[in-house]
């Protein structure tokens, strides 16, 4: 794991959190317990801060960062990114789920069991509410999620915490 630090602050990580190789976490950084951090990912919390939760998982080729002097990002609990996602200056409630390839831009907001599905670009300032599932380029809302859908968007994201903890081992 790559831990930088940066302007005097260093990433604080959980004793049991897993970065993979080739990640990057740099600067600001507050990283929960049961978290997972996997290949290539980049956390850049140079000019203010990123937290993220206990047990959340940030998928491959995921950037995470901020904007200068304005606002950071948080990512909740059991939140699940996918692959290739940008996060940027936005918050990210308790078991959020954002898809792969998706963008949530500066402002948003994407409270629990709510879903951003793969590819979508969430522009500044969006609010996707508990139980919604937005999409498109730009996204907007598609329908409520099912009670089906939630629980397995859940599951997703504890299977991320067994798989990271079969890495550290």
């Amino acid at each position: 794991m790559t831990l930088h630090g940066f302007g005097g602050a260093y990433p604080q990580v959980a004793d049991d959190v897993f970065i993979a190789a080739g990640a990057q976490v740099i600067g600001n950084v507050s990283i929960g317990a049961g978290a997972s951090i996997w290949f290539n990912c980049v956390l850049r919390g140079d000019v203010m801060p990123i937290a993220v939760g206990a047990r959340s998982n940030i998928q491959d080729g995921t950037v995470v960062h901020v904007s200068r002097g304005t606002h950071g990002t948080v990512i909740g609990s059991d939140c699940l990114i996918g692959h290739m996602a940008m996060i940027h200056r936005c918050t990210l409630h308790d078991h959020a789920f954002v898809g792969l390839g998706s963008i949530v831009m500066d402002g948003c907001v994407i409270e629990s069991d709510a879903m951003l599905a793969a590819g979508s670009l969430l522009t500044p300032g969006k609010v996707v509410r508990t139980g919604e599932l937005w999409t498109g380029r730009p996204a907007a809302f598609a329908r409520r999620l099912s009670p089906i859908e939630i629980e397995r968007n859940r599951s997703a994201a504890a299977g991320y915490v067994e798989l990271a903890s079969l890495y550290r081992t």
